[in-house]
């Protein structure tokens, strides 16, 4: 199995992902993994943070020209914003005299929660780590993972289906002209129409200092059946990319296949009829979202997941100043309007980590070659079934 860790704050020197577990003899990209940093600071609503970093990722270990060793792998992204704020920010030292302590939290954030946790006065200590900025680290991972996929024929993709109560009504059926599609959109939306009304609704946010949420949609191709267990609950697929999905910031709740909709149909409505085309087994529609009893059935993967209104807002909600305990408005940090296409992407690329997992818990080895003799045992086992 495959693991990350992260470090770094929002407006520190860099942001740190340590991987371990990778497979030797892969050959990876940096530019595949810059292109989705790029992808994840896009999107219509981003807030003026995006004009000044441009992230771009640091390999320092656990890759010899330009193939994986199997030793961990650490990742760098530097903070150009640091410069701005090496004295509020700075690892050593006494703090300045004029520095300006945050002490109203904001609602929705994790402000003073973690105050009360940690024992915080200065409640930056806090936000600079559960900003949405650390997400680059879960995207950074993400893409080396979806390269490991992508060897093995498996592709991730993702796009927005609704942001403040707008609905994609007409998706493509077909995979690359989705993408394409969505590509093209500044939200992220493969729905052209519902796409203008999303930056409407954007804008009419941005006019109201208020935020909009919305709903992604992550879909993976090419599993084979069989990725993760039934056996015990936390080996179960559906709930490992439910909690991956979840631990984006702002994400509310997730939907695998048909989701919630499943609760308000019959039985027969919901369940997909299986049949044999005479080498595999298929499935006249897709409703389960590709997964039953915790494993994937050989259809596509589709995950949704549902975002909140940004905690930030311009016209801030009501708070308490902690020190004297007296009702004022909520602190404000620079922030988006509407991060929904940007979560879009962090989504993708976090479903690419948990699917890569779970395919090296099935097909694990030291190395690419030894996986692939793995796999390909596998299917021709699973083709004779």
């Amino acid at each position: 199995m495959i693991r990350y860790l992260t470090a770094g704050e929002s407006h520190g020197p860099e942001l740190t992902v340590i991987i371990e577990g990778f497979p030797s003899g892969l050959r990876v990209s940096k530019q595949v993994i810059d292109e989705q940093l790029r992808r994840r600071q896009q999107g219509y609503g981003r807030g003026r943070r995006m004009q000044i970093e441009a992230d771009e990722v640091e390999i320092t270990s656990g890759v010899r020209f330009g193939e994986t060793l199997g030793s961990p792998i650490t990742m760098r992204i530097l903070n150009r914003d640091f410069r701005n704020w090496q004295d509020r920010m700075a690892v050593f030292g006494n703090p300045p005299e004029n520095l300006k302590r945050v002490t109203r939290p904001r609602p929705g954030h994790a402000d003073l929660a973690g105050g009360l946790k940690y024992g915080h006065e200065d409640l930056r200590n806090v936000l600079e780590r559960a900003s949405a900025r650390n997400t680059a680290t879960q995207v950074a991972a993400g893409a080396l993972a979806r390269q490991l996929l992508a060897h093995f024929g498996m592709e991730v993709s993702a796009d927005v289906v609704e942001i403040g109560g707008i609905h994609a009504q007409h998706l493509p059926d077909d995979w690359a002209k989705r993408i394409s599609a969505a590509d093209a959109s500044p939200v992220r939306c493969a729905d052209p129409e519902a796409s203008a009304q999303m930056v409407a609704r954007i804008d009419e946010a941005r006019e109201r200092g208020d935020t909009v949420g919305g709903v992604f949609e992550v879909r993976v191709k090419g599993c084979p059946p069989g990725l993760g267990s039934h056996v015990h609950w936390d080996r179960k697929l559906d709930g490992r990319l439910a909690a991956a999905v979840m631990s984006i910031p702002a994400i509310k709740g997730v939907e695998i296949g048909l989701g919630f909709e499943a609760a308000r149909r019959f039985g027969s409505e919901v369940h997909d009829p299986i049949a044999h085309d005479g080498q595999h087994y298929v499935r006249s529609r897709n409703s389960a979202g590709g997964l039953e009893g915790g494993m994937t059935n050989g259809e596509v993967v589709v995950v949704r997941g549902a975002m909140k209104p940004i905690s930030t807002l311009y016209r801030p909600l009501m708070s308490v100043d902690m020190p004297t305990k007296t009702p004022e408005p909520a602190a404000v940090e620079r922030s988006d309007y509407c991060a929904v296409p940007a979560a879009s992407v962090v989504a993708e690329n976090v479903v690419a980590w948990v699917i890569a997992d779970a395919f090296l818990e099935k097909f694990g080895g030291d190395s690419v070659d030894e996986i692939e003799d793995n796999l390909a045992a596998y299917l021709r086992r699973v083709a004779k079934r």
